[in-house]
């Protein structure tokens, strides 16, 4: 598929809830927040946005935004972080277009699996044009997993479960027995790529924005809390920590003394758990080598600088990682 061929990417949906149209049209944040506000939209879907030079999926659940993927190519995705996936949008944009549909959490499982992870090889010598030869080889294979079927950047997901179609999800086709899946399918017209992926897992969550915000800040409130208890270099040494911590949590990137009061670059692309994790350990260090005071001790320094995130610190899980008990 070529460069300019993302353009024709298309994928299963159940439902409508906004056409494919121009994106001076519509706006994107709007689209989102409605998404979640509104309990009659809280749905599980994707909405794509197609740019100039890519793609974005967003997905979503229960109207949620948990990920984003792009591609330049239609073939090649990765992962980007959400918020700078959403300054990629233009909000006045002359060109680009933009859709917002409904589908199963199943197929949004599919997509992303096909988007993030490589495809399993077939044998060399099946005939991936026959879909009988496929349909025979997956049986005699008791195969478990997704199978992935691009017409000319026309998408269609078959799941199955020892062998045998079990459910599929099928772009501009309804009513069709996931057995006939392959069959309806061909013969078709076209350049067509059969891919295949084991058994898909839930699309991974990325962490919300407000949470990475609330890290940061808690970061730059312990780097002040530091200084004012009369620790000395506080900030090389939470710069030093940080990058010890890269090697096992390189989301890590985007956080430390060199970015406190700047606009950030990027956000990290991980999962609220891995973030959490993360900065928790490195907080943990910071605060075990700076040898504070009697009179200003770890627990007393953290319920200061926690006291207005204490909320959203609790529902993240991060007073569980401190070895502390913060009140």
């Amino acid at each position: 598929m070529s460069a300019a061929r993302f353009h024709a990417l298309r994928y299963p949906y159940e439902r409508v809830l906004l056409a494919r149209t121009r994106l001076a049209y519509a706006h994107l944040k709007n689209l989102l927040s409605d998404a979640k506000r509104d309990r009659r939209a809280r749905v599980f879907g994707y909405v794509a946005v197609w740019l100039a030079d890519e793609l974005l999926l967003f997905y979503l659940q229960e109207g949620e935004l948990v990920t984003v993927t792009r591609t330049r190519d239609g073939q090649r995705f990765q992962r980007i972080a959400l918020r700078d996936a959403i300054r990629l949008v233009p909000t006045a944009a002359e060109y680009g277009s933009i859709c917002f549909h409904e589908a199963d959490d199943e197929q949004l499982a599919c997509m992303y699996q096909a988007q993030v992870e490589p495809p399993l090889p077939w044998p060399d010598e099946l005939p991936l044009a026959d879909a009988d030869a496929i349909t025979r080889y997956l049986d005699a294979l008791l195969f478990d997993g997704v199978l992935e079927v691009d017409c000319d950047g026309v998408l269609h997901y078959v799941v199955y479960r020892a062998g045998r179609a079990v459910r599929c999800f099928l772009t501009g086709i309804e009513g069709v027995d996931p057995l006939d899946a392959l069959a309806v399918l061909w013969p078709i017209d076209g350049q067509v790529t059969v891919r295949r992926w084991g058994v898909p897992v839930p699309v991974v969550e990325q962490p919300a924005p407000a949470l990475i915000d609330v890290y940061r800040a808690l970061m730059v409130g312990v780097l002040d809390g530091l200084r004012a208890a009369g620790v000395r270099d506080a900030d090389a040494l939470a710069e030093r920590l940080r990058r010890d911590h890269m090697a096992r949590s390189p989301w890590l990137a985007p956080f430390g003394p060199a970015h406190a009061g700047e606009p950030p670059s990027a956000d990290p692309v991980t999962t609220p758990a891995e973030l959490t994790h993360g900065i928790a350990m490195w907080l943990t260090d910071l605060l075990w080598a700076c040898a504070l005071p009697p009179e200003s001790p770890p627990e007393l320094l953290l319920q200061q600088v926690t006291r207005e995130r204490r909320h959203a610190l609790q529902s993240a899980g991060f007073f569980d990682e401190l070895p502390w008990r913060v009140s």
